[in-house]
């Protein structure tokens, strides 16, 4: 049997506006972390595809279809820009300028590091094609066709497999930050890693 390739583009190359396919791909990949807002998973998808920028979203198609997404930013341009008005009109007041407080400075957040370092966010893999090879594909397009020369990305201590694969791929750990809230949230340590090329 002949192994399907995955195709790999920026968002910003596609003839038609993609957002919402990646934004379903976004929500799937962290519903749980999302499950403060709602459990409405359409008004997850039409809230988040506002904020995607296509400038800096890479997409991994598998059969023309959008089933990972993984976000290269600098230090102009994030992945998200996380709107507080967008939020409050799709989750209400509360929730709205709760999750804006929370987000804001983990996307909105000019990144330290120089021009020469990309860096990687908002990876995730539609559930249906996990475990063949998405993520991965993801990260070879973005660390040999892009012109950076380092790649800093985070990843939170729950996240074991993840880390796994960033080790495989050649990651290794920076530092590691305790995060405040961290029962609320459902983590203890965000995990710094880096890799050069």
């Amino acid at each position: 049997m002949q192994k399907t390739a995955i195709e790999v583009k920026q968002m910003k190359d596609f003839d038609s506006d993609v957002r919402r396919e990646a934004a379903e791909v976004f929500v799937d990949g962290y519903k749980k972390e999302l499950g403060f807002f709602s459990k409405d998973r359409k008004n997850l998808v039409d809230a988040f595809q506002k904020m995607i920028n296509p400038e800096v979203f890479y997409l991994a198609l598998l059969n023309r279809e959008i089933v990972g997404i993984l976000a290269c930013s600098n230090d102009k341009e994030r992945g998200l820009n996380i709107d507080r008005n967008i939020l409050k009109r799709h989750f209400g007041l509360v929730k709205g300028n709760l999750g804006y407080r929370f987000m804001k400075d983990d996307f909105n957040k000019k990144l330290p590091y120089k021009d020469s370092t990309g860096y990687i966010e908002c990876v995730a893999t539609s559930v249906k094609a996990r475990g063949k090879g998405v993520s991965t594909a993801l990260f070879q397009h973005v660390l040999y066709h892009t012109a950076y020369h380092h790649f800093i990305l985070e990843v939170i201590d729950t996240n074991k497999i993840a880390y796994q694969m960033y080790v495989k791929l050649g990651f290794s750990e920076m530092e590691r930050k305790q995060e405040r809230f961290s029962s609320f949230k459902g983590f203890k340590e965000r995990i710094y890693m880096k890799l050069e090329v």
